[in-house]
């Protein structure tokens, strides 16, 4: 907070004798009483803790002279004591109007707006105290700390370092100076800033704190643990020291320390929605979603509005197919997007509603939170040195749906023309371990594979320039975990967001989206803030060498009817929402004695569905739920399945291949948005658009037709057989060498000294 003087300019009035008893009661004879001196009995009875008396004292002078420059500032200073912040801050400004060169009163007016969160309207007071005062080392703490609020770290920083010049040794000097440097990336120089702040003061718990997040920046998570556990010694009783302690503990995984060390936050304040909605997070992740929601809702009670909190609730109550209310909240959700609100994370919007217009708002929104971090400079332009470096990026370089699309791909870049680098900052997993050969043929597949799980983003960020990457590759978007703040770093001249996160990343410094012509028609481009990289095909890559099992399994060691038509979907039951299933529940009710195999994720998803089910005239025992297989096994029994039924506005995405893939036929319904038109262009590149609808009504009479047609659907299956080989989606080399065509056209407009543009191949 800033810091509020009443007097350090040598015509101040606390220069003023003081000779008036500090005790002595209001005269009643005020008006014959000369206006310094009721300022001098004011101020001996402010000094003495007497504010209301000091108060009066001065109101009574301002009735002789309103614009009496030390009353009006007095005043404010004595009205700032007793928390009326508002009468304070319009005082200083009258005194500032009086005497406009005055430092004092700029000092304490430009204070006083930044505890009002003014910090806009403090800025310029701040500076013009400093340009006034200049060797006040307060008055330099204070500008910085307002430039730091509104994000001007840079100048904040040489605020700091001159208060530090005045004033050597200025622990909240150093202390803001650490924590810009932290916002900066620069953690090494802000740790040396918060050393001598703790070492001045071993008792501070704040400064056990700073150093601590400076450690965890650092990924010296040991030493960050130990710096919190010292500062909660001190004082245990402040909450906000035990939730950095627990933000800590999940960035490392060890999710049920965390959870306690938010309870501990909780019994200080058991209304802190902050907390809550983290403890929310935390039961998500462990597929407790009915816990997860009830902490939801205790924080939307608290804090109505509350930025990403509509998105959270909506996420959980999918997760576990609860759809009451459902519908009303996807619409408010999609205008407090509309209208500026941050009202969920980008992958919570891309679920719950198709409109690509909020699905960008969502994103710049959620990018705003990475400006670019410019501390690591400009790449240098250096000379072309031969082949393409590629870096790709991800945390799923391991048995995981990228990696089933992408291991091929890897495999099969050209050499000669590109050099490909996996930067993992997964789990470190065993690459000899039995049961993930996927990690072991990745490492097989780059030229290089270097683990980043223990560098800051600024670290991977110069690693990367340090490799001379040519092209950085975002293989993760906006999903759960991601590394978005390496890429605001700038790790490379080109940086592409690929694959794995269907939408735009809202952010300016990625410079390309790959995608393709049914995904992003051009009525829909200005809904990317993206440069389009479009591929004549599927934007999807896919591996030939998904295998199969040869097991044939019988529908009822499946636990299906013999008899009758299976539809099945493979996703996750997020992805069903209430207009999906009355979908499926009016094709069941067509087609007699049909079953609809879905996946068993959690019980409560199952006894919800089972539910709405029997609500709509289909028996619960016609809903089959497949437990996890083996990928092989999984493909091998899709051949148990008739048909599968897709989802909107989340398509299913691998799913839709590795059903295509096995030779399911996928009836899909195109929606808006780019995930709800994947399954479309998938379908497209195996040349199968007959099986795209383009309204409910026609979804529905798709399914049944082929349902109700033996003879059509047994053709359908049969074209998809053909076609499985031949047409361009599992062509992996065509894709190959498509995708490599528009890296090489990105790559030759950097080096071209041109700006990213649309790119179109074939």
């Amino acid at each position: 907070m800033s810091r509020l003087k009443l007097a350090d300019e040598p015509d101040s009035i606390a220069q003023l004798p003081l000779d008036i008893p500090t005790t002595s009661p209001l005269p009643e004879a005020a008006m014959d009483i000369s206006v310094p001196t009721l300022i001098q009995h004011a101020i001996a009875n402010f000094q003495s803790g007497n504010m209301q008396i000091a108060e009066a004292l001065l109101q009574g002078a301002l009735k002789t002279e309103p614009e009496n420059f030390d009353a009006l500032h007095v005043l404010g200073v004595v009205c700032s004591m007793q928390g009326k912040h508002e009468e304070a801050a319009d005082l200083f400004g009258k005194a500032v109007a009086v005497r406009p060169d005055s430092g004092l009163a700029r000092f304490n007016l430009g204070a006083t707006l930044s505890s009002l969160s003014r910090d806009e309207e403090a800025l310029p007071h701040h500076r013009e105290a400093v340009r006034l005062s200049p060797q006040n080392q307060d008055a330099w703490l204070n500008v910085g700390m307002c430039l730091s609020r509104l994000g001007q770290n840079e100048e904040a920083l040489a605020c700091f370092d001159e208060a530090l010049r005045l004033r050597p040794g200025f622990a909240q000097a150093l202390g803001n100076r650490g924590a810009v440097l932290g916002k900066l990336g620069r953690h090494e120089e802000a740790l040396a800033s918060f050393g001598p702040a703790l070492s001045a003061n071993l008792s501070d718990p704040g400064a056990w704190t700073n150093m601590a997040g400076a450690l965890a920046a650092l990924r010296r998570y040991d030493e960050a643990l130990e710096h919190y556990d010292r500062a909660l010694g001190l004082r245990p009783d402040q909450a906000s020291i035990w939730i950095r302690k627990a933000d800590l503990l999940v960035s490392l995984g060890r999710m049920q320390e965390a959870s306690a060390n938010y309870d501990q936050a909780l019994r200080l304040n058991p209304n802190d929605p902050d907390v809550l909605c983290k403890k929310g997070d935390l039961f998500n992740q462990a597929k407790q979603h009915l816990e997860a929601l009830a902490y939801y809702d205790r924080a939307s009670e608290l804090q109505p509005g509350r930025p990403l909190l509509a998105g959270s609730r909506i996420s959980t109550k999918l997760a576990m197919c609860d759809w009451r209310g459902i519908e009303g909240e996807a619409v408010a959700l999609s205008h407090g997007i509309l209208s500026g609100k941050e009202a969920a994370a980008p992958f919570d919007a891309l679920c719950a509603i198709d409109s690509p217009a909020a699905h960008r708002m969502a994103a710049e929104s959620h990018a705003a939170h990475f400006a670019r971090d410019r501390s690591l400079g400009n790449i240098r332009s250096r000379p072309a040195e031969g082949r393409i470096r590629l870096g790709y990026f991800s945390h799923d370089f391991h048995h995981h749906a990228t990696a089933i699309l992408t291991a091929e791909l890897f495999e099969l870049h050209h050499r000669d023309k590109f050099e490909v680098i996996a930067f993992s900052f997964g789990p470190n997993k065993d690459v000899q371990a039995e049961d993930d050969p996927m990690r072991a043929r990745l490492l097989d597949a780059f030229d290089d594979f270097i683990d980043i799980s223990g560098l800051t983003d600024r670290e991977a960020a110069q690693l990367a320039r340090d490799r001379k990457i040519d092209i950085a590759i975002d293989l993760q978007g906006y999903q759960t975990v991601h590394r978005t703040g390496i890429f605001a770093c700038r790790a490379a001249p080109v940086q592409v967001n690929y694959l794995a996160y269907p939408g735009t990343m809202g952010a300016k410094f990625i410079d390309y989206l790959i995608a393709d012509r049914t995904l992003i028609p051009p009525e829909n481009r200005r809904h990317y803030t993206e440069k389009i990289a479009w591929l004549p095909g599927s934007y999807q890559s896919n591996d030939r060498k998904r295998a199969i099992a040869d097991r044939v399994f019988t529908r009822t060691e499946l636990g299906l009817p013999e008899d009758g038509v299976v539809f099945c979907c493979f996703n996750g039951n997020h992805k069903i929402t209430p207009d999906v299933f009355d979908s499926w529940m009016a094709i069941m009710r067509e087609v007699p004695e049909s079953v609809l195999w879905l996946l068993e994720t959690n019980p409560l998803a199952e006894r919800n569905l089972r539910s709405e089910a029997e609500s709509r005239g289909v028996a619960p025992d016609r809903l089959v739920f497949a437990g996890h297989m083996a990928l092989p096994e999984h493909l091998a029994r899709h051949r148990a399945a008739d048909l599968f039924l897709d989802t909107l506005p989340y398509n299913a995405h691998t799913t839709a291949s590795d059903a295509l893939w096995a030779g399911l036929p996928v009836v899909t319904l195109i929606g808006e948005s780019f995930p709800a038109r994947v399954a479309a262009s998938l379908l497209n590149a195996i040349g199968m658009p007959e099986l795209i609808a383009r309204s409910k009504d026609d979804f529905v009479r798709l399914a049944v037709g082929l349902a109700a047609d033996p003879a059509k659907l047994a053709e359908t299956r049969e074209k998809l057989a053909r076609q499985r080989l031949t047409a361009p989606l599992f062509d992996t080399p065509l894709y190959v060498r498509q995708l490599e065509a528009v890296l090489a056209a990105m790559y030759w407009r950097y080096r071209s000294c041109l700006p990213p543009d649309d790119i179109v191949i074939g």
